[in-house]
């Protein structure tokens, strides 16, 4: 049975850092931002549209999808910057599967929970920590003033927040959407990502 842990996590908490770890400690794959590259080879559309509709939400009907009426076909589902945000989720909803598939896997965002929800050995994670905590580390990681910390938390949770209730119909964040919610500030990035090779491995023994 393949072991699949997935990741939500609010911005600033190290979230993707302790799924890295963990991958590395468990020595299993690490899928973030490679299921954007591997979704639009497969597809053959331009990956800076997967990267502006990353965990963007939105509907239908904001985007228009480009067809020809005289060829018959969509090109490429899509034209220039022009794509419908559903297509992308469900491209790379595809590739998040089809990923899972090929073995044990550490899934960082794009609601893989909620997408791989059938899988046995799926253990859903949610990485949070305390507002100034998470204010510090992106100050320092990204070189901002703290204003400009506070709002880019405040911006990229939001998107992250809508994307995620958007398509799964879930709360981001609630505890009960998850099976273990950790505060990545207690142990920090190392001792979290020890805490849930631990759990992952109880789970696996029951």
């Amino acid at each position: 049975m393949n072991i699949i842990i997935t990741f939500g996590r609010q911005f600033g908490s190290g979230g993707a850092e302790i799924g890295k770890k963990l991958s590395d400690i468990m020595g299993i794959e690490y899928y973030d931002k490679e299921i954007l590259v591997k979704a639009a080879e497969n597809s053959g559309i331009d990956r800076d549209v997967f990267e502006r509709a990353d965990e963007r939400a939105t509907s239908s009907f904001l985007y228009s999808l480009a067809m020809s009426s005289y060829s018959g076909h969509i090109s490429p589902l899509g034209v220039g910057d022009v794509m419908m945000s559903d297509k992308v989720f469900t491209l790379q909803s595809d590739e998040i599967k089809r990923l899972a598939s090929k073995g044990s896997a550490v899934f960082v965002g794009r609601c893989a929970d909620d997408i791989l929800f059938a899988e046995p050995g799926l253990a859903k994670i949610f990485i949070h920590a305390p507002l100034e905590d998470r204010v510090k580390r992106i100050m320092e990681k990204l070189e901002l003033n703290e204003q400009s910390a506070r709002k880019l938390i405040t911006k990229t949770d939001k998107k992250r927040a809508s994307y995620y209730n958007f398509y799964t119909s879930k709360n981001w964040g609630d505890a009960k959407n998850y099976h273990l919610s950790i505060d990545s500030s207690f142990l920090g990035i190392e001792g979290t990502a020890e805490v849930i090779k631990n759990f992952v491995s109880l789970r696996k023994l029951q």
